[in-house]
């Protein structure tokens, strides 16, 4: 019932692109921020601890629920909100919108809205140098399709709709935990940065594998050779903590796996268009290989 779940959603994913909005989940930012201010009550605590419960608590009505339902009407309403969580767990933004954003703002060379578009990609802050950032993008791509996708899709074939949305509920705390410090005053910046620290760790455990996974199918879609001899690189700059291992790995291997040339006569712009599709291209191919092989193990539960 899962995988049947996982490819009506997959579908949707592709498809349903106006309702995107949906998934942005704003209402959840209160719900964190209480978190966090009541983490404050036990700050002599490792911040970790209640940066856990806050996840487990906002995940729990999705476990009550699934086991509510259990196997009711032949299991229908199971694989209904099995589609739903996995809808709101995806994404939130799509990253073939986000490119094609980005694509438009290069091609009309608005800079402003170049700078802004490229941000939402990395989410961060971009290079000032026009080449620095569209190799900062097409990597962006390659990370952010672990994190709204395939990540996903690993913890839902994993555990179902608990396991979808426990992961998207641990990225939106380090969400809201990275936007709180980068906003806050000299007297919250300490207690702050704890629980943006914790966030982070504990959304890179659950990242771990998944990037690995994803990092392997970056190179069986893209070029093989390129990819794996990134994998064998070392980071000049060794990461600090499992989720920078993690991101630098799929940095890594993803561009390596687009294996770009430049072009004789080709405008940096051209360029970065070129990249950035070409990322995308190798996102989508890798989604088409696990909707095939989800689609393959669904055949064969059905056949035994």
């Amino acid at each position: 019932m899962n995988l049947i779940a996982l490819l009506i959603g997959i579908a949707i994913e592709r498809l349903a692109t106006q309702l995107f909005h949906w998934r942005r989940l704003r209402w959840m930012d209160r719900l964190i921020d209480m978190g966090f201010r009541a983490s404050r009550r036990v700050s002599d605590w490792p911040a970790l601890l209640p940066i856990v419960a806050l996840a487990v608590l906002l995940a729990l009505p999705v476990l009550i629920v699934t086991l509510s339902l259990g196997d009711t009407l032949l299991g229908f309403p199971y694989l209904a909100l099995a589609i739903v969580v996995l809808f709101f767990s995806l994404g939130p933004k799509d990253i073939g919108e986000d490119v094609n954003e980005y694509c438009e703002a290069l091609e009309a060379e608005e800079p402003e809205r170049i700078r802004e578009t490229a941000t939402a990609l990395v989410e961060g802050d971009v290079p000032a140098d026009r080449l620095e950032r569209i190799h900062c993008v097409e990597a962006a791509v390659c990370v952010q399709a672990n994190n709204r996708l395939f990540a996903v899709i690993f913890w839902f074939i994993l555990m179902g709709p608990l396991g979808a949305w426990a992961y998207r509920v641990t990225d939106l705390i380090r969400r809201r935990a990275v936007f709180n410090d980068s906003r806050a005053s000299e007297e919250e910046a300490a207690e702050l940065g704890r629980l943006r620290e914790a966030s982070t760790r504990l959304h890179g455990w659950l990242a771990w594998i998944p990037a690995r996974l994803t990092a392997i199918g970056y190179a069986v879609a893209g070029h093989f050779d390129d990819a794996l001899a990134a994998w064998r690189e070392s980071p000049d700059d060794p990461p600090e903590s499992t989720s920078e291992a993690s991101e630098a790995l799929l940095a890594r291997v993803g561009v390596g796996a687009l294996s770009l040339r430049d072009l004789e006569d080709e405008t940096v712009t051209a360029r970065g268009v070129r990249g950035a599709r070409a990322a995308n291209k190798l996102v989508f191919r890798l989604l088409t290989i696990w909707a095939v092989v989800i689609a393959a193990l669904t055949l064969y539960g059905w056949s035994v």
